[in-house]
């Protein structure tokens, strides 16, 4: 065997760095926008889905170790601000719990070569879990019927008859319901929601959305971590939110037809590697449809990172395909699965996204 032969994820992420730096070098330009337009440093400002926040971390720690000289910047300010960011230029890319919509699609981007557009890259696998905070009840099980009846405000009380029917032998207190919902434009609402319409179109028939329907009442809250809060701080209360940021509270179990699953990787993970390419997207774009009715638990997500094919700047160009590069290998997914307990990309589709990713410019 001849070991010279042999490139590491990281031997390789740190030649495509240099690369990046003396690109920047050679043509006078800065790296990035906001970097310092030095040689040997490169900055990447990325904003976006709140759900991936544990995962990025792990990613941005993995990445700047074995780049020392890099700096990567994440917002987990919700996936409708991240993608706007990335549309206007503030972000160099976006990470969505939605694939960009076809009205997106069709405008400007301002980071990408002219006569270019942007492709969907998924790279988180997760469940969604229903947390919720019922003093003394320590199991749940829920549907989607009597989840979108809760969330809809057509039960109103924990000693509801339809969630005792799912719950024999539990004791549910008279206990006024408290729905918390997103308030900001978010791709984990539009998963969500989506679940409910699909399965139980009669107590949800609105089409999935990414903003809350203006005409229902509960508590809103901003980001995963505004859910969370107030899921934890309040009385009666349930909320939806990606699982890896639930640790610590207590989950509903879901399904249908008298089996019920707690949120489990393993079962997100099975949903994503059946899931169907949206249709009619370019080359490379790997959005996904998702089958809420799938077996297993039923609510998960898959959250994209979006890029360019091709940037205005080449230079920011091979540092976005650099880092995304170490986010979809093996390494880059198994130092997500370590701290968020998330699920690795499928491997059929993780080989369409190392393609994908391998061909920005």
């Amino acid at each position: 065997m001849n070991l010279k032969k042999i490139a590491t994820p990281v031997a390789l992420l740190t030649a495509a760095l240099t690369l990046t730096a003396c690109a920047a070098n050679e043509t006078g330009t800065a790296p990035t926008a906001g970097s310092t337009g030095s040689s040997a440093a490169v900055t990447l400002t990325g904003q976006g889905a709140s759900t991936q926040q544990v995962a990025m971390d792990a990613w941005k720690a993995g990445y700047q170790k074995a780049n020392p000289s890099a700096t990567i910047n994440y917002s987990p300010v919700g996936s409708g601000t991240g993608r706007k960011a990335f549309i206007a230029g503030a972000a160099d890319w976006a990470g969505s719990d939605a694939p960009l919509s076809d009205a997106e699609l069709a405008g400007a981007f301002a980071k990408c070569a002219d006569g270019t557009k942007p492709i969907d890259l998924p790279t988180y696998v997760s469940p969604i879990a229903l947390v919720y905070n019922v003093e003394g009840v320590s199991k749940l099980n829920l549907n989607a019927d009597v989840t979108a009846r809760i969330f809809t405000g057509k039960i109103t009380k924990w000693n509801d008859a339809a969630i005792a029917a799912l719950n024999p032998g539990v004791t549910l207190p008279d206990l006024a319901i408290t729905a918390v919902h997103r308030s900001d434009d978010s791709g984990t609402t539009e998963n969500f929601t989506d679940w409910l319409h699909q399965v139980a179109p009669a107590s949800w028939p609105t089409a999935k959305n990414q903003t809350w329907p203006a005409e229902l009442k509960g508590e809103a809250a901003a980001k995963t971590s505004g859910v969370v809060a107030a899921v934890k701080n309040g009385k009666g209360t349930i909320g939806y939110a990606d699982e890896s940021q639930t640790k610590g509270m207590t989950v509903a179990n879901v399904g249908e037809n008298g089996t019920f699953a707690a949120p489990t990787a393993a079962d997100a993970g099975k949903v994503v590697a059946a899931a169907p390419l949206v249709a009619g997207r370019a080359s490379g774009d790997l959005a996904l449809e998702l089958d809420r009715k799938a077996s297993g638990y039923p609510i998960v997500l898959v959250s994209y990172s979006i890029a360019c094919t091709q940037y205005k700047d080449a230079a920011t160009g091979s540092a976005v395909k650099s880092f995304l590069t170490y986010v979809t290998s093996s390494e880059g997914q198994q130092a997500a699965v370590a701290t968020a307990g998330n699920a690795p990309l499928p491997s059929e589709l993780a080989a369409k996204v190392t393609a994908a990713v391998g061909a920005i410019k």
